[in-house]
């Protein structure tokens, strides 16, 4: 068995699975990177081989796109994606793909929220740790769980 190089957060939502859902795929712009950032484009074909693509900008202007697809989609529970294909299956090179896992477990009337970055190889992994991946998701989560607990 080859070994996982992963890195992953979890956050306890207190709102229902599906309300954490509808707020992560319909109101992505408010949470997806974290504060001062933004994301002025999600464009998303939610399905398998739908496009999964964002741009991210900075308070100065700069800008980072990211295009890739689905990969699973089970409505209110799990959502797979990578950047190491865009739409039609197209292989993207690229140093920081990795496979996304989003799940949304029922824990009584709350949700345990878990984002997982996959990688190919430990570099990688490292790479995306030294970028800053635990203060970086970890933050986002916490803006998933403010917009999701708002609303329920």
């Amino acid at each position: 068995m080859s070994e996982i190089f992963e890195l992953r957060i979890s956050r306890l939502i207190r709102a229902a699975p599906e309300t954490v859902w509808n707020v992560y795929t319909q109101r992505t712009a408010e949470w997806f990177c974290p504060r001062p950032w933004t994301t002025p484009v999600v464009d998303w074909d939610l399905r398998v081989g739908g496009r999964a693509n964002v741009e991210m900008a900075s308070p100065e202007g700069e800008r980072h796109p990211y295009s890739g697809v689905f990969l699973e989609v089970v409505p209110g529970r799990r959502l797979v994606s990578t950047g190491a294909f865009t739409e039609g299956w197209v292989p993207q090179a690229g140093e920081m793909n990795f496979v996304r896992i989003d799940t949304f477990e029922p824990q009584g009337d709350a949700t345990l929220y878990t984002a997982v970055a996959r990688h190919w190889d430990e570099k990688a992994m490292s790479a995306h740790r030294a970028m800053g991946f635990e203060q970086g998701w970890a933050a986002v989560a916490d803006q998933l769980a403010e917009l999701a607990e708002g609303v329920a």
